[in-house]
């Protein structure tokens, strides 16, 4: 047997992948029931939702719930992982909510706020608060009205996030984010000016051994997950540079450690070395500059412009932009200002 999962711990993807390749003297059993026994704590409702969602692929191919297992099948199955021990209580904190219908929230998620409670943050988060939402709107009855997550972004991160209402959202959404198929845009400042307009950055990410925390890039696949970011130069300010990122893969931290390890970290990022002046003059002015900076904007300057998906209903093709962030504009506009009027070395 080969069995393989995809946890939230190394992805913020919130989906877990199985796969099993069915023993040569496996008798004849359906596949919900063969996948109960071979999963823990899943529950056939997860499975039979896994099912509807088309999620259950066997030898390559979409089954029903009434397939029968055969000797030598290889089986593949993508679920919304399920909710986290941690309990949730409704909190009445403002949300901005960009879209929702019976299936999904598309919110606009601040910096500073948190996404779901974890050690050290077990309340004031998003969940929380779409949580409180939820339960003081109108439902369809029979409806169970909890947040679904079917991905996250950082604590300082802000951005579009997309949220299921019911946990058959949740699993066709999650499958497009395990084929990697939705939609995404980043906007991140970075230091130092880079070389190429546009370039891709791989590599292997896995969790930094001298500090859990942090996550960084190695060479050898054995350490890490498959991570591809591809970046765009928006505009140059000499001493830091705007990019469009695009995700090919989404892991943990990936667009902080994928620049980070090619040696432009983000602008005050401070887990990752960005929160340092490490480009420009030796002039007080200057670092006086950089520090103001910091200060407008105290936390690493990545914001998660936008999101394509298809509605897990209705097909449709749907898209939400977003406008910078009040403090990452800011921050940009000062490095303009600032290019404009200064005679800038060459980096």
């Amino acid at each position: 047997m080969i069995s393989q999962a995809e946890t939230p711990d190394e992805s913020p993807d919130l989906y877990e992948h199985f796969r099993f390749v069915a023993d040569k003297g496996q008798g004849p059993v359906r596949i919900d029931r063969y996948l109960a026994a071979k999963i823990e704590n899943a529950s056939r409702n997860r499975i039979q939702n896994a099912t509807t969602a088309g999620n259950i692929l066997v030898n390559d191919k979409v089954i029903k719930s009434s397939y029968i297992v055969r000797p030598g099948d290889v089986i593949s199955i993508v679920m919304a992982h399920p909710p986290r021990d941690t309990e949730v209580y409704p909190e009445d904190i403002p949300i901005n909510i960009l879209y929702e219908d019976d299936e999904i929230i598309v919110v606009y998620k601040e910096a500073g706020m948190v996404v779901h409670p974890a050690h050290g943050n077990f309340n004031g988060t998003l969940q929380n608060a779409l949580l409180y939402h939820l339960q003081h709107s109108p439902a369809k009855p029979g409806s169970e009205l909890k947040p679904f997550l079917v991905h996250r972004i950082d604590k300082d991160t802000s951005g579009v996030l997309l949220v299921a209402k019911n946990e058959l959202a949740q699993s066709k959404l999650a499958k497009q984010f395990f084929d990697h198929s939705i939609d995404r845009k980043y906007i991140a400042l970075v230091w130092g000016n880079l070389k190429d307009d546009e370039g891709t950055i791989s590599g292997f990410i896995g969790r930094d051994v001298r500090d859990r925390l942090v996550m960084r890039i190695y060479e050898n696949e054995s350490q890490g997950r498959s991570a591809v970011t591809h970046y765009k130069v928006l505009e140059r300010f000499g001493y830091v540079t705007l990019v469009e990122c695009v995700l090919e893969t989404g892991r943990t931290h990936q667009i902080r450690a994928h620049f980070r390890h090619i040696g432009h970290p983000l602008f005050n990022d401070e887990k990752y070395g960005g929160n340092e002046i490490l480009k420009g003059t030796t002039f007080t002015k200057y670092k006086q500059f950089v520090q103001n900076c910091f200060k407008l904007m105290p936390r690493q300057a990545l914001h998660a412009k936008s999101l394509g998906f298809i509605h897990p209903t209705s097909k449709e093709y749907l898209f939400f932009d977003s406008e910078y962030p009040d403090d990452l504009r800011s921050v940009i506009e000062k490095w303009r200002n600032y290019s404009v009027h200064k005679t800038l070395e060459e980096l």
